[in-house]
């Protein structure tokens, strides 16, 4: 495998093209595609017509194409007046969805429509899949080159709004380096949506300026390895992290740029010992020790949330989050929630009097409803709709307003179940897009989430939406793959697990069942390998079916 490998990488250009003549490297699959004879070849100088718009917001696009193609290969882009004799014309077409666009590459220029930047973006991405590796992988080639593109013609848009990846940095810490390289993969395969998991029992990663401790105490764990029982013992190595606003700052804007927004995650009230340890008043037993968690599983030790500290707190970092983060969402968890000590709790005990119910499932909902109100007082600039994981729908949500339910245990009937109530939801199905599982028998896999395994091809053949009543579909916003790290702590297996599972996932997410074949995927996916390498990727090299 390793010659293999390094033989797809002698050449000074490596192409992306080249397993077979006639399937082009392109992932996700467009919805329309047309291969023609002939091919561009890139001038020294290229002549980009850009037409006006608001805030220059298309110039930022081509000017990041420009800066790429410079670096890779020397070529130098020139703007033209008008767009009479240029290389490359960009056209505004409001006729186009906002992430749609129109390719028509001839011999002698190159024409990309759209309506809006984001379509602009990804017209130059697949314009990239069609040149040599090193532009996507960001690499200067040894001399000037002058690459050739093939001549197509491409109308597409994506099926989905929401093409998501989910990182849980809570129980391991892997830097702004590693998340920047993540979306950057993300941008490539033209996914926009980052769910960023960052809290847990085992480590606050957020800067919170309110809450000083949660950096200070929650952020940090005697272990790095989590235990679980005997067999996974913990190591006594202090060990965390966290980011701060600056940091968030500059990720959010790094994410901007590839048209790629994030989604914050603050999971309560379960999945929150770690920041019980830095302010015990939020829990059911305030005068009792509690320390950031050591192991796996879920903790019981969660938020009071009848505790006027808890309802405050929540309050106050839903304010830094809405500072922090321009998305118009925020997902809030709310999955597996032990009620135990809300039982044994007088305070959420007479709350649940108050709210007329026996169910202490309703007390999670009434914590929110309460979030929700306050949201809802904020200015239009800082209204933020809620996100939950499916558990949510275990409780009284006839309360809550305009949520939208994140589908993953029993994913396709907890969706159906979210459509009905009215909710929108994401399809993020335990199986098979938890890709932080294996994904082969080899024995040789990482250790990962459960004894189970899950194949690029099981991935790949996993339909969204399948045989749902076409008046639920328009509640249908997209697909996400999750990664869970309890067991992955290095960013060599995190890249190796999620790659290329996760290119799977966003080809589901932007092409149309009808135009998804796993053996035409495969073939294109072959022609991106000399791209992992250059991008110094690592992915799981045995499950990639590379042709001999």
């Amino acid at each position: 495998m390793k010659k293999l490998l390094l033989s797809l990488c002698v050449a000074l250009l490596t192409p992306i093209c080249g397993v077979a003549q006639d399937v082009l490297p392109l992932i996700p699959q467009p919805q329309n595609l047309t291969l023609r004879t002939g091919t561009f070849k890139m001038p020294k100088k290229v002549r980009v017509y850009v037409p006006a718009y608001e805030n220059d917001s298309v110039q930022g696009v081509v000017d990041r194409f420009a800066a790429q193609l410079q670096h890779s290969f020397g070529l130098e882009m020139k703007a033209a007046v008008t767009p009479k004799r240029c290389h490359i014309e960009l056209r505004i077409n409001p006729n186009i969805h906002d992430e749609g666009y129109r390719l028509e590459v001839e011999q002698e220029s190159v024409l990309l429509e759209a309506s809006r930047p984001a379509g602009f973006f990804y017209g130059f991405q697949t314009l990239k899949q069609l040149m040599p590796a090193e532009l996507m992988a960001g690499v200067a080639t040894a001399e000037k080159v002058r690459p050739e593109v093939p001549c197509v013609s491409i109308t597409d848009e994506p099926l989905y709004g929401w093409r998501g990846f989910m990182l849980d940095e809570g129980r391991h810490f892997f830097g702004k380096d590693e998340v920047k390289r993540i979306l950057d993969m993300m941008a490539t395969y033209k996914m926009n949506r980052f769910h960023w998991h960052l809290t847990e029992d085992q480590g606050w990663r957020i800067e919170i300026k309110k809450y000083p401790k949660l950096t200070d105490v929650a952020a940090w764990r005697e272990t790095k390895k989590l235990g679980w029982g005997s067999e996974y013992p913990t190591d006594g190595e202090h060990y965390g992290g966290f980011y701060t606003q600056e940091d968030v700052r500059e990720i959010v804007a790094y994410a901007k740029d590839r048209f790629i927004e994030i989604l914050p995650e603050i999971d309560m009230p379960g999945h929150f010992q770690a920041a019980l340890a830095a302010y015990p008043e939020l829990s059911c037993t305030p005068n009792e020790k509690h320390e950031v968690w050591l192991h796996q599983g879920v903790s019981a030790d969660v938020m009071n949330v009848a505790a006027p500290e808890a309802i405050q707190f929540t309050k106050d970092v839903v304010d830094e989050l809405t500072a922090l983060f321009p998305f118009g969402y925020i997902h809030l968890g709310g999955d597996e929630c032990p009620t135990h000590k809300w039982e044994h709790n007088a305070l959420c005990q007479n709350r649940l009097k108050e709210i007329g119910s026996t169910n202490f499932r309703d007390l999670q909902t009434d914590f929110y409803k309460q979030i929700q109100d306050y949201i809802q007082t904020k200015s239009e600039n800082e209204q933020r709709k809620l996100i939950f994981w499916n558990e949510m729908l275990h409780g009284n949500t006839s309360q809550l307003k305009d949520i939208t339910v994140m589908a993953w245990i029993g994913a396709d009937g907890a969706a159906k179940d979210a459509a009905q109530r009215g909710f929108d939801n994401i399809l993020s199905p335990q199986i098979p897009y938890y890709i932080n599982r294996r994904q082969s028998t080899d024995p040789n896999e990482p250790r990962s989430q459960g004894h189970g395994h899950e194949t690029l091809e099981k991935v790949y053949a996993y339909i969204p939406a399948n045989g749902i009543d076409k008046s639920l579909l328009p509640r249908y916003k997209g697909v996400q793959a999750n990664f869970w790290t309890e067991y992955v702590f290095e960013n060599e297996t995190l890249e190796y697990l999620t790659f290329p599972r996760l290119i799977a996932v966003a080809e589901a997410g932007w092409t149309v069942q009808q135009r998804r074949n796993y053996q035409n995927f495969v073939q294109r996916l072959n022609q991106h390998v000399p791209f992992f390498e250059l991008f110094k990727l690592s992915y799981g090299k045995h499950v990639v079916p590379v042709e001999r």
